[in-house]
């Protein structure tokens, strides 16, 4: 037996890993995330070292191979447990060893450290006064302040002696080797968190949150099952979530609480602060690398309690972590789109079973996957079906967009919208207008051959901006917008789509006195954007907020009583199995923002496909006629949840080559066919086919046991390791995409 092991694990190249010979002795101890000694260097020190693998295969000569000296029997601390969780995480969903411990680790980048300096006085008072009255004497000005301040105040911040007081650093240093001052320094680490003159509180909880907490309480001291809490909008899933919290504190430990958006930040953290004042903190990936590494540590040395964040606060190293809270846990963006392609839900499972920490997963429209766990036991369900106050749910209107086709209304917005508008702003209410897109417009199309100006390097339709751009989302390609059609030379090209600056001027012409605020990708750019606009929002500067995806999850502005669904299925349609449960979330979640406090919420969906049961169903916030349509189309299919996934993405630079590659992955997989029962689809071309002059494709596998796959996908790494002509094709491994 082989090991491979690390020995720096926050260090900032960490793609080095070093092998030892596992002594028989130590055969039982070594696996990964165990702490062991090895001798290191040309001297043979002995240094500490993580184990990230245990193999059967020598890297190089057996001979020249050192061995482990010894195993730690001390406990195992979060270090290792973080590197024991990727090593699962690259056994499951298949990724290099390194790649999985990037994930997990906060690496150490060159950041300089922030220190906080300070002047004390060395000797006593009465040596002090003598030098004070020698330095008057001697008209030794400098001296002389910094003698009188350090007897006024006995400390002195390094900032007022240099700055205020005009000290030179020279004569500090000669006052410090008189033995007159000591200059002491201690590490000041970063604070995301700016919130000042935030009042304190705790909120009494309502019957049915009290209920809950009590009965998920109950739960943690039978088992370990992570529990689902399915709440409505506006049900008070928040406050439940901080009693727990306070429950774990209480036994010494720490929580994460995972959100989905970073533009959530905001809200979230004022309401913990609210409750848990200066020991919480943020993660995410708008801090700077000195701010987010000092979390990290603030976490480790346990000066925070709880941290919030988007995926990757899963991995915050707390030593003794009691609680993971993951809100919205329904959300695509708990799953990652890079290698590895974990999903949040599965890893926070793993990470708490490691730890002996609980699980709660929330949300208003759960994935069809938690749901139907719970269904089948594996997790505990705790339901609430009433908005706090007992404040009714939001009135939903549905309207046909054919019909105003045909009654000549060619607007962005429907004629009942119009009409809902005018009277929220009337009534000096808030309202959201909602759209599923980026960009000021969809793509330009000529209307006499049909040709649709695309991306030179990948397979997208180029967006229009209203800086007269034509732009590529995908690799950032950039050209100015055509007069003319670059195939057939007709004038006659058209904008095709809607995005949200072109909503935005839409409504500022019909309601020329309302104040405007527009949320997407393209203002939110800078460090504290969605901050900035959310908190003007809240403080009423402004009557209308349009917006993309990140506007309708999770936000709580009790003075919006009218939320507008301007394109409700433009994902309906979208080349993915969950299309209609994308749909129906999103949906019910915008219609959720309504109405949250003392005034009833109003809500238009404006659609093409007013009857399809994703729609009615986020009509009613009737989950469970969903949830029945839809968990019957994936048996019918043998999808996620009724079956498993595993996907093969394949991309390259030469098209020819990377299809005679994925035809052999084929073929070899389908050795397996016979034996295991196993569905193979495609390859084909993927959704995109080309990025940035990378053609791609994907391959799926089917089987109704995860294990299967998991044998599969470690044949096809085996396969493609000992095959050189696969060096030339980048592989992903994805689960149940």
């Amino acid at each position: 037996m082989f090991a491979n092991v690390i020995v720096d694990i926050s260090h900032e190249k960490l793609d080095r890993t070093f092998q030892y010979r596992v002594p028989e002795t130590f055969s039982e101890k070594v696996k990964p995330g165990v702490v062991v000694e090895i001798p290191f260097g040309k001297g043979n020190r002995l240094i500490k070292g993580y184990v990230v693998e245990v193999t059967s295969r020598a890297e190089f000569d057996e001979k020249k191979m050192k061995e482990i000296h010894s195993v730690s029997t001390d406990g195992i601390g979060v270090e290792s447990r973080l590197i024991a969780l990727a090593s699962w995480i690259r056994e499951y969903y298949g990724s290099t060893m390194i790649q999985a411990l990037k994930t997990v680790l906060p690496v150490r980048e060159k950041e300089r450290r922030k220190e906080q300096k300070k002047l004390c006085l060395k000797v006593s008072r009465e040596e002090g006064e003598k030098a004070r009255e020698f330095f008057g004497q001697k008209n030794q000005k400098a001296r002389l302040r910094l003698m009188e301040a350090l007897l006024e105040t006995e400390e002195l911040s390094w900032e007022i002696a240099t700055k205020k007081l005009n000290l030179s650093p020279a004569l500090i240093r000669t006052m410090e080797e008189k033995g007159l001052v000591k200059v002491e320094s201690s590490t000041v680490y970063r604070n995301p968190i700016r919130l000042h003159g935030v009042q304190q509180e705790k909120k009494e909880l309502n019957k049915e949150q009290r209920q809950v907490v009590e009965g998920i309480l109950r739960c943690w001291k039978e088992d370990a099952k992570p529990c689902l809490l399915h709440g409505v909008t506006g049900s008070g899933k928040t406050e439940v979530y901080m009693e727990l919290i306070e429950a774990v504190l209480a036994e010494g430990k720490q929580a994460i609480v995972l959100i989905p958006e970073i533009a959530l930040t905001y809200q979230t953290v004022l309401r913990f602060y609210r409750r848990f004042g200066e020991r919480i903190s943020i993660l995410n990936s708008r801090l700077s690398k000195g701010e987010r590494f000092d979390q990290y540590e603030r976490a480790r040395t346990e000066q925070v309690d709880v941290i919030i964040g988007p995926r990757s606060a899963l991995f915050a190293p707390f030593p003794n972590l009691g609680l993971i809270i993951m809100d919205e846990e329904h959300e695509p963006s708990y799953k990652s789109e890079s290698v590895p392609r974990y999903h949040t839900r599965e890893v926070a499972e793993k990470r708490a079973s490691l730890e002996g920490a609980r699980v709660v997963f929330g949300s208003a429209t759960p994935s069809v996957e938690a749901y139907r766990k719970a269904e089948r036991g594996e997790y505990h369900l705790f339901a609430m079906k009433k908005r706090v106050k007992d404040q009714p749910l939001p009135s939903v209107e549905i309207v046909d967009l054919k019909e105003e086709l045909k009654e000549g209304n060619r607007s962005v917005l429907s004629r009942r919208l119009r009409e809902e508008m005018a009277l929220c702003l009337a009534a000096r209410h808030q309202m959201m207008l909602f759209l599923n897109r980026r960009g000021y417009a969809g793509f330009l199309s000529c209307r006499s051959c049909g040709t649709v100006l695309k991306c030179p390097h990948c397979d997208v339709s180029l967006s229009v901006h209203s800086n007269g751009k034509l732009v590529c989302h995908y690799c950032g390609y950039e050209e100015p917008k055509k007069e003319r059609c670059p195939k057939c030379g007709s004038p006659f090209l058209r904008e095709f789509g809607i995005g949200t600056q072109q909503v935005e001027r839409i409504v500022q012409k019909e309601f020329p006195g309302a104040r405007v605020l527009r949320m997407d990708l393209d203002t939110t750019r800078e460090k504290d954007g969605h901050e900035k606009i959310l908190e003007a929002f809240a403080h009423h500067e402004a009557d209308i907020l349009i917006g993309t995806q990140m506007i309708v999850k999770g936000h709580d502005f009790p003075d919006v009583t009218l939320v507008g669904v301007l394109a409700a299925d433009l994902s309906l349609h979208a080349a993915d199995y969950r299309a209609a449960e994308r749909t129906f979330q999103l949906l019910t979640q915008a219609a959720g923002r309504a109405g949250r406090g003392d005034v009833p919420g109003r809500v238009v969906i404006q659609t093409y496909d007013p009857d399809h049961y994703s729609i009615q169903a986020s009509k009613d916030q009737d989950y469970q006629m969903f949830y029945q349509r839809e968990i019957l189309y994936r048996r019918i299919s043998v999808y996620p949840p009724e079956g498993a996934m595993l996907a093969i993405h394949a991309s390259g630079t030469d098209e020819g080559y990377l299809s005679v590659a994925m035809d052999y992955l084929k073929k070899f997989i389908s050795r397996f066919e016979d034996k295991t029962g196993i569905g193979i689809i495609g390859p084909a071309d993927e959704t995109i086919a080309k990025i940035s002059d990378h053609y791609r494709k994907v391959l799926y596998v089917k089987h109704e046991d995860e294990k299967v796959l998991t044998m599969i996908k470690e044949k096809v790494e085996q396969y493609m390791e000992i095959n050189e002509g696969f060096r030339a094709v980048h592989i992903q491994f994805d689960r149940n995409e």
